[in-house]
């Protein structure tokens, strides 16, 4: 393999830090780059070493883990935090966490947190082994912005900004805030262009922002009715759920 998930570990507890060590350490793909015990010396050494995956304690002396993973911002590193209290949870997913280990946790627990960094969110997944070893040549570049051309004229959509998407045909309609755009394209081969972080499917015909959504509702046979910010009302079909649940870290 001649990539790994480049990891940083920021834990004031010396023991929890050390069996967190040594648990990444059995995982062939794991490299780890550095340690922290305070949230302020992590914050210039992560920004220095720039690694894929960080593990953040919550209760770091100085600086909250919250804190930490916050002025990282979107471009740090995907994180998954520790803690021994549950209450900070929903917080954690608010900023979009990877996952959120309660400690003390187990081993198992180690591994689906760390099995959710690798499906979602490190940005150089497509690079790492996968399961059966097989290991793809390149990394598809995931759009920032996109191109619409409409009317004569071609719009700037930064991706970050778009709420939602939907299919119709052979095209694509955007919803940006007030304005929709319309573009010639599957939504299957937009959503390969989107970051997996950011974007997820949850029906055959409608791609979500993450950051858009505001409220789940169950409604009937294992489907959820998606509330965004601006109250468009989507539909969570069953087929897309787990994806949903793995992109939160939690169940519905």
């Amino acid at each position: 393999m001649t990539d790994k998930i480049r990891t940083f570990v920021v834990d004031h507890e010396p023991v929890a830090q050390a069996r967190l060590l040594s648990l990444c350490r059995e995982e062939a793909d794991i490299e780890i780059v550095g340690t922290c015990a305070t949230g302020v010396d992590a914050l210039s050494a992560i920004e220095h070493t720039t690694p894929d995956l960080a593990f953040i304690e919550l209760d770091l002396p100085g600086l909250h883990g919250i804190e930490l993973a916050t002025r990282l911002g979107r471009r740090g590193p995907a994180v998954i935090f520790m803690t021994a209290h549950r209450h900070y949870a929903a917080h954690a997913f608010e900023i979009r966490a990877v996952d959120y280990l309660v400690k003390p946790f187990s081993e198992e627990r180690f591994k689906s947190a760390l099995a959710h960094a690798r499906q979602r969110s490190i940005p150089r997944v497509s690079r790492v082994l996968k399961p059966d070893g097989a290991s793809p040549h390149t990394e598809q570049r995931r759009a920032e912005r996109l191109v619409i051309k409409s009317n004569s004229r071609v719009h700037l959509v930064r991706a970050r900004e778009i709420d939602w998407c939907e299919a119709f045909g052979n095209y694509v309609r955007f919803h940006v805030g007030s304005q929709t755009h319309v573009m010639r394209e599957t939504l299957t081969k937009l959503q390969a262009r989107l970051d997996p972080r950011t974007f997820l499917r949850v029906h055959r015909s409608s791609i979500v922002n993450l950051d858009s959504i505001q409220e789940l509702h169950p409604t009937t046979n294992g489907e959820f009715l998606i509330l965004l910010r601006d109250k468009t009302r989507l539909t969570l079909s069953r087929g897309y759920r787990q994806g949903l649940q793995r992109a939160l870290g939690d169940t519905l």
